[in-house]
């Protein structure tokens, strides 16, 4: 990113509590120092995130016959109560949540929020199967003012979400995904890097398809222009028919992190992030 070269004056005592925070590290050196400080006072703060959390989870038969699988515990607490505290955890408190199969379970645990230290506003899908770019069109009454995540209600994953949304508004793309890399991608949306960018997406691709073995992690971070791709096609797939699109137009970022993640898709996947997960 092109920098140009301003002077300033500061009052000493300003000077030194800038001075404070250099390490050699991640701030390392007056100039530095305060880029970071500027950085951190105007760009866009995200405080909403969105988390779909209306599906069936048929793979997860019998498991979901009474529960939705949202609600599956890991260590002792429900995924959806993972999800809650991450964000929590990165200062982010208003949640929104899109509501489907045994919807009624979700607000009987949640609640409003308020034990969890957040605020919860639910959304009903209404629709038996709908596609993820709809669910989230179904939010755009509540999401368009600011920059806002989402994610999938099925994921558990170990991450520095400042650094995502540090990542997301340095990039002025429309639209970061949360990426993790695993071994056999074909079940997921697999993603080609240029860089930061991501310039071709394709969902489940396969085997002869397959690009590399960078896939989305199921966690977002958007722009409220991402709502100009949406429409009211109820079958339309994030993924499918929206990433694509934006890989193309160059407005399509990823962002590659290294902690714990799963995607409680199958019962394997299940038995595994209980034994794994030790947050």
């Amino acid at each position: 990113m092109r920098r140009g070269k301003i002077t300033i004056t500061l009052r000493e005592d300003l000077l030194k509590r800038v001075d404070e925070i250099i390490d050699g590290k991640q701030i390392r050196n007056r100039s530095h120092a305060i880029e970071y400080l500027l950085t951190q006072s105007l760009i866009p703060k995200v405080r909403t995130a969105f988390i779909l959390a209306g599906g069936k989870g048929m793979k997860m038969k019998p498991l979901t016959e009474e529960l939705p699988k949202p609600l599956l515990p890991i260590q002792g607490k429900p995924i959806l109560e993972h999800q809650v505290e991450l964000l929590r955890n990165h200062d982010i408190r208003d949640i929104f949540v899109l509501v489907g199969y045994l919807g009624e379970k979700i607000k009987y645990h949640l609640g409003d929020g308020g034990k969890f230290g957040v605020k919860i506003t639910y959304i009903e899908q209404n629709q038996k199967e709908i596609g993820t770019a709809y669910s989230l069109a179904l939010a755009k009454p509540f999401l368009s003012g600011n920059p806002f995540l989402m994610s999938y209600g099925d994921v558990l994953a170990d991450m520095n979400l400042k650094d995502f949304i540090d990542h997301h508004i340095a990039s002025h793309s429309i639209a970061t995904v949360a990426l993790t890399s695993i071994k056999y991608p074909s079940f997921y949306g697999v993603a080609k890097l240029r860089g930061e960018k991501i310039v071709d997406f394709i969902e489940k691709p396969k085997e002869k398809e397959e690009l590399s073995r960078v896939i989305s992690a199921g966690i977002f971070c958007f722009e409220p222009k991402i709502f100009d791709y949406l429409s009211s096609k109820t079958e339309l797939a994030l993924e499918k028919d929206i990433f694509p699109q934006l890989a193309k137009e160059g407005k399509l970022d990823g962002y590659l992190f290294e902690g714990k993640w799963f995607d409680i898709g199958t019962p394997e996947i299940y038995a595994r992030a209980i034994k794994e997960w030790k947050k």
